[in-house]
């Protein structure tokens, strides 16, 4: 899904490579969102629901397949490879603020 145009937010705090898909009617998508800004975290998103419908569902059928997650909201990917679906600011401080 290389053509998904990520919006990126500059920051203090580089705990790799973050990038999360929200929704931008969410308020957990809102949370986390607003959790990377206040901690100073470097991390790019896209709202899933202001892509083209067909986009979208090729985009969530590629996030279960390649992270083989049920897709929900916000799911945010650390290097590609951690995954952390929903907000919990406990895993949010342990995998990005260390």
């Amino acid at each position: 899904m290389e053509n998904i145009n990520f919006t990126y937010e500059d920051g203090n705090r580089k705990p790799g490579e973050v990038k999360v898909y929200a929704l931008s009617t969410c308020a957990f998508c809102k949370k986390a969102l607003k959790f990377l800004r206040e901690n100073s975290i470097c991390f790019s998103y896209v709202y899933v629901d202001e892509l083209d419908p067909e986009v979208k569902d090729k985009l969530k059928a590629w996030l279960r397949e390649k992270y083989k997650e049920e897709t929900g909201f916000p799911f945010l990917v650390i290097d590609d490879s951690t995954v952390l679906i929903g907000f919990n600011e406990e895993k949010y401080i342990r995998h990005l603020v260390k």
